[in-house]
């Protein structure tokens, strides 16, 4: 997957992008340190020029986990 991370060397990573059916076309994974990262991210992806070209509209949701065991 292409880097889509700005220029400058920032401290988040897309870690994870999967086409889907449905209300969503798309959901990415990411994985930042801190909420202010996180809005790095959407903005980035909004106003980046190859993305904004394909991104009507965006939908940020959080997980506070990194695994969820569905076996219990």
């Amino acid at each position: 997957m292409k880097d889509l991370r700005p220029e400058e060397q920032q401290d988040w990573n897309i870690t994870y992008a999967s086409p889907t059916y449905g209300g969503w076309d798309l959901i990415i994974e990411c994985a930042f340190n801190n909420l202010e990262d996180l809005d790095k991210i959407v903005s980035f992806c909004r106003t980046d020029n190859d993305l904004k070209e394909w991104i009507d509209a965006t939908t940020t949701l959080i997980s506070t986990k990194k695994s969820f065991n569905l076996e219990n």
